[in-house]
């Protein structure tokens, strides 16, 4: 089998960028470059990146030579290219929230927007490969996971199906990003003169995100508290999420449940006793690093989760995603 051809859809984003330069140094990957709108002039790379430059057109989607579409793009975009190209057989890894949530209601109510093809938001595989790697693997569509769920339900799931958790007490998940979480677009929260030596909390109880988080997690929506914040920093994500247990679990009771979980699993790492992850832990790379806090006396856990925005949380899981799609490594073009 020759290398597989991947047309990346919105390669001028901060998530996109990201694509190309995993996907042009895949040993199995040939990266292109699909145009969907003209690029603006600050938007043009100032060097050569060799790749061939494709004009993306729906309607002709069946002569467009790739085997695979990335769309590094707003949801606006990928709901309309997603089924032209799954209609002439290419697969596609939809890096927006176009196809995550399974209902038309859902969308009406987190996203203000009436779904053009529900038929298809039963079909998408949801592409959390830790928990949901055997779907990903026979998947026509799959859609990537937005960069809060991913740390989130990293960190809470192993509690939740291991049924350790005093779940009337509900999870409060307090999480922070960089500014590249926004998108490459201008606008004024992301100028520097507005997050620069700032802290700023949005979304407050009705973050976007927030239905990902209780669709993977199995929480209830009165169960969780999510709030989101952006950091005065380029990319990462740290989570601080507070959970209580329902009897009184030592740090190493709960060590050894993440490691069962994830001994096998080539991008999570969990910390030992008295290690927490920061940021610097994961920028630029694909791990999600777990480490927590427990005091047996009052059932209190406090978790700590980190990963890097545009690569666990963006275009590094997509590539897994693409993987796991055709058969490859998961590692492959990631580690």
């Amino acid at each position: 089998m020759g290398k597989i051809r991947a047309g990346i859809v919105g390669f001028s984003g901060y998530s996109g960028q990201e694509l190309v330069r995993l996907l042009s140094r895949h040993p199995e990957v040939d990266p292109v470059l699909l145009e969907h709108r003209e690029q603006r002039a600050e938007e043009r790379p100032t060097f050569d990146d060799g790749l061939a430059r494709l004009p993306l057109d729906a309607d002709k989607m069946a002569e467009t030579e790739v085997d695979a579409v990335l769309l590094a793009t707003h949801h606006d975009v990928s709901v309309e290219v997603a089924p032209a190209a799954l209609a002439v057989g290419k697969k596609v890894v939809d890096l927006s929230a176009g196809y995550r949530l399974r209902t038309v209601a859902n969308y009406q109510r987190w996203y203000k927007f009436d779904h053009p093809h529900p038929q298809l938001l039963t079909e998408a595989a949801y592409g959390l490969p830790e928990f949901f790697r055997n779907v990903a693997k026979g998947a026509k569509l799959i859609a990537n996971p937005g960069c809060y769920p991913t740390a989130c339900n990293l960190a809470l799931r192993p509690l939740i199906v291991d049924a350790v958790l005093d779940r009337s007490f509900g999870v409060v998940c307090d999480a922070k990003s960089g500014v590249s979480g926004a998108g490459r677009a201008a606008s004024l929260k992301t100028h520097l003169s507005e997050a620069g030596d700032n802290f700023s909390a949005y979304g407050i109880l009705f973050h976007r995100h927030t239905p990902e988080i209780l669709l993977t997690s199995d929480l209830q929506e009165h169960e969780l508290s999510f709030t989101a914040q952006l950091l005065p920093l380029h990319r990462g994500i740290l989570e601080t999420i507070y959970v209580r247990t329902a009897d009184a679990l030592t740090h190493a009771d709960l060590y050894d449940l993440y490691q069962r979980r994830y001994a096998d699993e080539p991008f999570v790492r969990v910390y030992p006793e008295g290690r927490v992850p920061s940021l610097r832990d994961v920028q630029n790379t694909n791990f999600c690093d777990i480490g927590f806090h427990v005091d047996p006396s009052t059932r209190r856990v406090t978790i700590v989760a980190a990963i890097d925005n545009l690569l666990k949380g963006a275009a590094g899981q997509a590539v897994q995603n693409l993987n796991l799609m055709f058969g490859i490594e998961e590692t492959a073009g990631i580690l």
